[in-house]
């Protein structure tokens, strides 16, 4: 790595932390970085979770220290969310890094949607039973699993059809994301699909920005980051599949 491309990691992991601690997304941002500092699909897919990681770990003690607790909410979600982010981190590793890449490039199109066009969490209809709860959660932590990028938008909206309320959402989806992702790099790992060097460069700034996320966060400051990762992801897309 040169000086700029670790700079450019360390400042869009702080980026990528306050996103996913407040919305999700930031992933988005972090993993075409990784491939333009050249880091190849899958190992910067890889590389990418350690950083997560360290955000997530981050955002669950800046809750917690803010009064909010999600482990207490994680558990009827855990276990189809941690059984599907194993098949989904084992399945994408499969993958060659060139395709990867061009699938990653077009699924940051919906991603981006997503993010301008945020789910609604509906907080006023019945919650699911159990068994649709399972099967939804196993689908997102198979999605997590492989390619982590807007899965907290996802699962903040999914969270609150299962009964939780918008705060403890927020504060539960941290945590199954933290748990998923520890459950998930391992994986990564053992492919050889993690490059420490610049995943360690990137995960300092994952680590600030999880935690001033989730104090931005509970003060409701989520506006002020979604114009800045709409626009870089855009670029990012761009560049990944070839448009400029």
């Amino acid at each position: 790595m040169t000086l700029w491309e670790a700079l450019l990691l360390v400042g869009g992991g702080l980026a990528a932390g306050v996103i996913n601690t407040m919305a999700g997304g930031g992933s988005a941002l972090t993993v075409p970085l990784l491939v333009l500092a050249g880091v190849p699909g899958n190992q910067a897919n890889g590389s990418n979770r350690v950083g997560v990681l360290a955000a997530s770990g981050a955002a669950v003690v800046s809750f917690r220290r803010s009064g909010v607790d999600g482990l207490k909410g994680a558990a009827p979600v855990l276990g189809p969310a941690v059984v599907g982010s194993m098949i989904g981190a084992f399945g994408i590793s499969q993958v060659a890094d060139e395709t990867f890449e061009t699938i990653f490039g077009f699924l940051l199109v919906p991603i981006i949607i997503l993010t301008i066009f945020k789910p609604k969490p509906n907080v006023d209809a019945d919650p699911w039973s159990v068994p649709v709860t399972v099967g939804v959660f196993l689908c997102i932590g198979m999605y997590g699993g492989a390619f982590q990028a807007g899965v907290g938008l996802v699962m903040l909206a999914a969270l609150t059809r299962a009964g939780f309320d918008l705060v403890t959402a927020n504060s539960v989806k941290v945590m199954v994301n933290l748990i998923v992702t520890v459950i998930a790099l391992p994986v990564f790992i053992l492919q050889g699909n993690v490059v420490w060097a610049p995943a360690l460069v990137l995960a300092a700034g994952f680590l600030a920005g999880g935690w001033f996320g989730a104090k931005l966060a509970v003060r409701g400051g989520e506006r002020l980051v979604r114009v800045f990762m709409v626009g870089a992801a855009l670029f990012l897309a761009g560049r990944l599949v070839g448009l400029w």
